[in-house]
């Protein structure tokens, strides 16, 4: 860090799961309710560009630990081990001295289920095995074009009010264990923690209970609006991922079902902000707030039916764009809004940056600290990529963010550029233009320095095969990688 502190920081970093920062009352949103977050930003700092490395959770929560791009740890989707040869800030922050912890929802696969966490708090809400692995090679060997359901998470019936649900449950436990933790903390803190806490909210299915529903009943509900010529601008990427999500058949735009989807998306970030808020006082309560950096962010966010879509995957804004937030204890820098573009993969290095880890103890990473974005020092024009290649799309497919200019790259396809100053909604396709052809050239040319994309193909190819095989044995051996927390009653309660 860029100043002296008294002793090593905590860390509280609350992650949420397809929160898009465009349905936040702590960025900008006039509605959706966050008083937690709001309070968080006035305290802190906000980031107002920042993206996911991939706009999928288990790859994305994979780069970010290691602050490194998906293809170059081959984490390709949600089915695609983490090796436990990379390193992440865990693994980092324990040799410094933290008590590495973490609550909730990992998204790790594979038999390493710690990654350099002293230990987790509760298991996985989603297998940690290769059952997700879809069956993607044709005859030849190739990728093909699948088709899903996930439309029917986002429609009438299956939105709305419910008295409970397996997401609730799973949350409620992730967050009943980072409390007792917290508390716990304050009784004897004799180490420097690192706590991540991991809420599955607000990913679908969008269930929420009636008093969350109620809170929304008054309230202007924005819904998407559908130019005429909109599928016209659709990429090949669009309709590969279309077919996937199944909205190509699956009509999604019907007014009232945006509207049910919309209040119930609502409430459950509210839900997710009350949440944030108790472990903030649970701070205050135990002492620990003078001594902790509290950071939240999320994997990706949700498109919510813009543009008759939904899910992630997209590099549309509100599939790609994230929201990040980071409160120093004693209010440095606070009220400060970077504008910068940054990459969720950046919070690696920053973490290290927190705990005072030495350059020279550090392996390259591909993430960069926003430390210097923070403090004013780094005052450079940063650009960011993120990157999709498997579930529901044929090529590898990459994205750049430059300065005003959103440049979108399929591998032997027709590419798009967008102006997000002049066309936020993204909507015209500047590729075709002439004017904007060395633009085009230059974004094109960085992608291509950066990435290999028949090497990423072949990888990924590989990767299915391997993993198609090792599925089937698991599922004859009955193998399971799930975590399973461990208590030891012994220790608990009056004994």
């Amino acid at each position: 860090m860029s100043r002296e502190t008294p002793q090593k920081p905590n860390v509280l970093l609350v992650m949420a799961d397809q929160m898009t920062p465009f349905l936040m009352g702590a960025y900008g949103h006039q509605v959706v309710k966050t008083p937690n977050l709001d309070r968080l930003v006035e305290g802190g700092v906000r980031f107002d560009s920042a993206y996911s490395p991939c706009p999928l959770c288990a790859p994305a929560r994979a780069s970010m630990v290691t602050g490194k791009y998906v293809s170059n740890i081959r984490c390709y989707d949600n089915a695609t081990p983490l090796s436990c040869d990379e390193p992440t800030f865990a693994h980092y922050l324990s040799n410094e001295g933290y008590e590495t912890v973490a609550s909730g929802k990992m998204h790790f696969i594979g038999p390493d289920q710690l990654h350099g966490f002293r230990t987790r708090l509760t298991t996985d809400i989603y297998p940690s095995d290769f059952k997700w692995t879809k069956d993607m090679l044709d005859d030849r060997g190739r990728k093909k074009a699948l088709r899903s359901d996930f439309s029917h998470s986002y429609k009438t019936p299956n939105v709305g009010v419910r008295p409970w649900s397996q997401g609730l449950r799973y949350d409620e436990e992730t967050h009943f264990r980072s409390m007792e933790y917290l508390y716990d903390k304050g009784q004897s803190q004799d180490a420097p923690f690192l706590l991540l806490v991991s809420y599955q909210h607000p990913h679908e299915p969008f269930h929420v209970t009636k008093d969350l529903w109620d809170m929304y009943g008054e309230a202007q509900i924005d819904i998407p609006e559908y130019p005429e010529n909109m599928e016209e601008t659709f990429s090949i990427m669009d309709r590969w991922l279309n077919k996937w999500h199944n909205v190509d058949e699956d009509d999604v735009k019907i007014p009232e079902g945006l509207y049910n989807l919309r209040r119930s998306y609502y409430g459950l970030v509210t839900y997710v902000d009350n949440k944030i808020g108790k472990l903030i006082q649970a701070l205050e309560d135990n002492g620990l707030r003078d001594n902790t950096i509290v950071v939240f962010t999320s994997d990706h966010g949700d498109m919510l039916g813009e543009k008759g879509m939904v899910q992630k995957r997209y590099f549309y804004e509100w599939s790609v764009r994230i929201p990040m937030i980071v409160r120093f204890p004693d209010g440095w820098k606070r009220g400060v809004k970077v504008s910068q573009h940054v990459s969720l993969m950046d919070l690696m290095p920053t973490l290290l940056d927190f705990a005072g880890v030495e350059e020279k103890d550090r392996l390259p990473v591909d993430g960069k600290s926003v430390m210097g974005l923070i403090d004013g020092s780094d005052t450079s024009d940063r650009e960011v990529f993120s990157e999709y290649h498997i579930e529901g799309v044929l090529s590898p497919c990459f994205m750049i963010r430059s300065g005003k200019y959103k440049y979108i790259y399929i591998h032997n396809e027709e590419s798009q550029l967008f102006d997000l100053e002049e066309d936020p909604k993204e909507l015209t396709n500047l590729c075709a233009n002439p004017a904007f052809r060395d633009v085009e050239q230059r974004l094109r040319s960085q992608i291509l320095a950066e990435f290999d994309p028949d090497d990423i193909e072949k990888d990924t190819v590989r990767s299915l095969r391997q993993r198609l095989l090792i599925k089937e044995a698991m599922i004859e051996n009955n193998t399971r990688w799930d975590y399973s927390p461990k208590f030891d009653a012994t220790k608990q309660y009056v004994r």
